[in-house]
């Protein structure tokens, strides 16, 4: 009777166990609020330099020119946490074969020097679209079924490197921006590899907090796909990324598509200057159309120009346009369960000039559209965190060394 009697006990305490394991609801480990996300590269070292000690470490690279005290200087600007991009094809590529646990080790000391600085620190797994010189990039991960699983190993050993951090201080994001299932209704390819990303991670990483995301670029309407069931686990921030009206955010980007180079010019709103100059503008960007664009695209181009201003050219236009990623973000929140809080903004941000492109931004219009982006995201109780430390989208430091127009910086030390 006593033996009975124990195998019992035994046999609640462990239905109460998995009763205990299977209650939904709970808030993630990691908490965040305001961020900022830190330079990817800045010299951009071509893979045949990987292999130089010199060249590749202290990874990422930014190590090489920010300190402590710069960090320090996020936090006093009203930062919480910075969202910390790491290029995975070093830890792909045959020149480092030699130097790989040296990376995932400065990996791990880069995450600590930004808590140290009092900040909390999101590692995010940062693929280059195309790849080119700089290594294995998104295609070939998404082309190629045994480059993605050698993908999901590198997951699975970054997860495992920052197991033992303080789950409070460190998230973990395996993906940024997956570039595929961009004309699909949510049962492409994303939905199981995602999946399989988050499983390695988890196995390795179980008290870390897993930043996830949909399809696309990260955008919203690819995570609105997302069924967050077929991932049972509270300790998940989900991720969508937001640069609309893109008109008007990625003016001059020689990278981004056939149309948008030859935008430069219009301010933010497109209200902001009275209509005659606004006309003017337009017209020197049709202009530059008609006499740069490939002629069989320059009909489609022109269309697409007034099609893009004419969704945005009064304010109420305009609001509907910015308004549109946050309102079916938090639709989808709410239809799931899924707190606010466990929301993230992760990337927005106006650009501040192309590199190679004379043309800046003035200061003026960035700080007015990123201050509108982090009100909207705050009144839906998202979090945030503004692209980017430097470069074209550099809100501290610009090209070369030298530092960005401080407006944007200003706009963020006088949130509230």
């Amino acid at each position: 009777m006593a033996l009975l009697t124990a195998m019992i006990k035994t046999l609640m305490a462990a239905l109460l166990i998995l009763a205990a394991s299977a209650l939904p609801g709970h808030a993630a480990s990691f908490s965040m609020k305001r961020g900022l996300n830190l330079d990817q590269w800045v010299t951009w070292p071509g893979e045949e330099q990987w292999g130089d000690a010199k060249a590749i470490l202290p990874y990422p690279e930014w190590r090489k020119f920010l300190n402590e005290d710069d960090l320090k200087a996020l936090k006093t600007a009203g930062f919480d946490f910075l969202r910390m991009p790491i290029d995975p094809s070093p830890f792909m590529s045959a020149e480092t074969t030699t130097l790989r646990n040296d990376l995932y080790a400065s990996v791990l000391e880069s995450a600590r020097m930004i808590n140290r600085a009092g900040l909390k620190v999101i590692v995010d797994m940062h693929l280059i679209p195309g790849g080119g010189n700089r290594g294995v990039g998104m295609t070939k991960v998404m082309d190629d079924p045994a480059t993605f699983d050698a993908y999901v190993e590198i997951i699975r050993k970054m997860a495992h490197t920052l197991a033992a951090e303080d789950p409070t201080q460190v998230a973990f994001e395996p993906m940024n921006e997956p570039i595929v299932d961009c004309d699909s209704d949510g049962t492409g390819l994303w939905p199981e590899r995602q999946k399989k990303l988050f499983a390695a991670a988890r196995a390795s990483a179980t008290r870390l907090t897993l930043i996830l995301t949909g399809a696309c670029y990260s955008n919203a309407a690819s995570l609105v796909k997302i069924d967050p069931r077929e991932i049972p686990d509270d300790n998940i921030i989900w991720t969508f990324h937001s640069y609309d009206p893109f008109l008007l955010t990625h003016q001059g980007a020689t990278w981004a598509g056939d149309f948008i180079p030859y935008v430069t010019g219009l301010p933010y709103p497109l209200t902001a200057v009275p209509r005659a100059e606004l006309n003017a503008t337009l017209e020197a960007i049709r202009a530059k159309m008609k006499a740069e664009a490939p002629w069989a695209r320059q009909s489609g181009l022109l269309a697409y120009l007034d099609e893009q201003v004419a969704s945005m050219d009064t304010d109420e236009k305009l609001l509907g346009v910015m308004d549109a990623p946050f309102t079916k973000v938090e639709a989808w929140a709410k239809a799931n369960g899924i707190k606010p809080e466990n929301i993230t903004l992760g990337e927005f941000g106006m650009i501040r000039q192309e590199y190679g492109n004379p043309y800046v931004m003035p200061p003026k219009y960035r700080a007015a559209y990123v201050k509108d982006m982090i009100a909207r995201a705050e009144a839906h109780g998202f979090s945030w965190s503004v692209w980017s430390f430097g470069g074209a989208f550099g809100i501290v430091d610009a090209f070369n060394g030298e530092k960005a127009e401080p407006a944007v910086m200003d706009a963020i030390r006088s949130l509230p």
